[in-house]
This record gives C-alpha cells, sequence and structure tokens, in this order.
C-alpha cells in the first residue's frame, strides 16, 4: 500500500499553512501560463493566463467553473476583484483596464487600447485596484512609472510618480492595493521595496528587505503579504514591521490572493500552477 505523500508547511504571519501544489483542475484548458489570480466574495478563484481563455475560475475544491475574456484581453497582466465582485484585468500590452462582472460579462474599460501614452493612462499598466468608495488606482508600471486615479465612474482624477530611486519614485510599479488603513501600497519591483502612500499621493513610507516584490495582498487580520523573488512570501504588520517570511513556492509569486475561508492563491509563472496555502494552525 503506498503513503500519501508529505505536505510541505510554511509560516506566514504567525500562522501555519499546508502548502497544496497545482490548484485546480485545468484539463478542459489549453495549457497558458499563469499571470495573477484574485477570489470572489464566494471564494472562487479567478486565474489570469496568457492564453485563451485569460481568465479561468475554479471553485473551492478546484473544479472548472467556467471561463471568461476572450476576445477581450490581448495581454494578461494583473487582476482584481472589488467588493461588488467587479474583476479589473489589466491588459498591459493594449493599455487598458477592463472591467467584468463576475459572471465575466464586460462592463466598463479604462485607457485607449493600443495607444500607449507618456506620463498619461497607460502605458503597459501592471494592476488596478479599487477603493471601498469606488475610486480606482492603477499602477502604470513597465512604460510610465505612475499610480492614476480615477472616480468610481471612470472619470480621470491625476497621477503621481516618476522615474527613479527617491520617495515616491518608481522603476516597476508592479502592483497596487488599497488597505484597510486606506492607503495606497505598492510594489515598486526593481527599486526592492514597497512604497506607502496616502490615496492622495503623498508620500508616507517605504518597505525594504525584498527582492524585486511583485504582488501584495492583506489577510483578514490586517496583516499583509509581498511576494517577491526570493522566492519568499514576507509577512508584515500594518506600521511595516516585519513579522515573518516564508517560502511557499519554488520560484517567486507573479500574484498572491486571499480568500474569504482564510486560504491563500499564488500565481507562478515557471513552472505555471497555482499553489494553495491552506490554515492549519495560529502558532
Amino acid at each position: 500500500m503506498s503513503e500519501t505523500p508529505e505536505a510541505a508547511r510554511v509560516v506566514l504571519g504567525g500562522r501555519l499553512y499546508e502548502v497544496e501544489r497545482f490548484f485546480g483542475q485545468t484539463a478542459a484548458l489549453t495549457p497558458a501560463q499563469i499571470s495573477q489570480v484574485a477570489v470572489d466574495s464566494r471564494g472562487f478563484v479567478h486565474v489570469l493566463r496568457r492564453g485563451p481563455p485569460p481568465v479561468a475560475v475554479f471553485a473551492l475544491d478546484g473544479a472548472f467553473a467556467y471561463a471568461y475574456g476572450t476576445g477581450d484581453i490581448f495581454d494578461s497582466h494583473g487582476i482584481a476583484i472589488d467588493a461588488r465582485d467587479r474583476i479589473f484585468v489589466a491588459d498591459r500590452d493594449a493599455h487598458q483596464i477592463i472591467a467584468f462582472s463576475r459572471e465575466g460579462e464586460r462592463l466598463m474599460s479604462l485607457g485607449s487600447r493600443h495607444a500607449p501614452r507618456w506620463r498619461e493612462p497607460f502605458n503597459h499598466p501592471t494592476r488596478a485596484a479599487v477603493a471601498p468608495d469606488g475610486e480606482i488606482f492603477v499602477a502604470d508600471g513597465y512604460g510610465n512609472a505612475r499610480v492614476h486615479r480615477f472616480a468610481a465612474d471612470g472619470a480621470y482624477l491625476g497621477g503621481f510618480g516618476d522615474v527613479g530611486t527617491g520617495a515616491g519614485e518608481f522603476m516597476t510599479p508592479h502592483t497596487v492595493i488599497v488597505d484597510r488603513d486606506d492607503r495606497l501600497l505598492i510594489a515598486d519591483r526593481e527599486n526592492d521595496r514597497v512604497q506607502v502612500f496616502d490615496r492622495g499621493g503623498r508620500w508616507l513610507a517605504e518597505w525594504r528587505g525584498l527582492c524585486r516584490p511583485m504582488d501584495i495582498c492583506q489577510r483578514g487580520d490586517g496583516v499583509i503579504l509581498v511576494t517577491d523573488q526570493v522566492p519568499s512570501v514576507t509577512a508584515f504588520a500594518p506600521d511595516g514591521r516585519r513579522i515573518d517570511r516564508g517560502r511557499p513556492s519554488p520560484n517567486g509569486a507573479h500574484g498572491i490572493a486571499v480568500s474569504p475561508d482564510g486560504a491563500i492563491y499564488l500565481a507562478e509563472i515557471a513552472p505555471t500552477s497555482v499553489t494553495k496555502l491552506i490554515p492549519v494552525a495560529a502558532l
């Protein structure tokens, strides 16, 4: 009788997790690189892929549920889900942010398709984030080095940031989230740091000790998790104090998201897969 393989475990933010590799039953899908991942209010996992279909959705048990985005998304990079379960996809090389309903119906877009703009929206954007009041923030990171702000209806409210290494400057703003303290946390990848701003763009702090940070999420208890290319996931307190870090994936995760049930999902490009971290216990 064969034995069940032993699962790896990691500690993050004072919690112990069991590592489940290769989450999601993908036999029905054409193979494609996985870029990022997000989780809706039902716990369904939206996996952003660099190939058709661009977004594949999986139930909690990993069963394939449905897909969307074919014909709408040119170059998948970032995905985020807001409090209304609207999905915002950064279509990097098409220079747009495209919003979908939870079911995959296209709702709106920001930016002009295939029309890159220096310092204006957009020039190879990386990810969007939506505040509780509906304002939208976009990290515009591979061409520009800016963060743009939009009203809930899509009206442009301005941006901040320049190319550089100083406070408030970016080399590659690779992701953005709005945290529970109403701050913008931005992974400034090639500067090896997370920068913290208020929503008006005022610089507040930077968190270092990272190697090319790629994505950020916030756990239900306020702990902030940052993936980087060590590879590791670092847990920070909201004040920037490092709590701990672990190595849950063999290569740095390009994306990270937390489920309502406390599970963490990592999107890995090489080898392309989704890793699920299942909470076991608090330490």
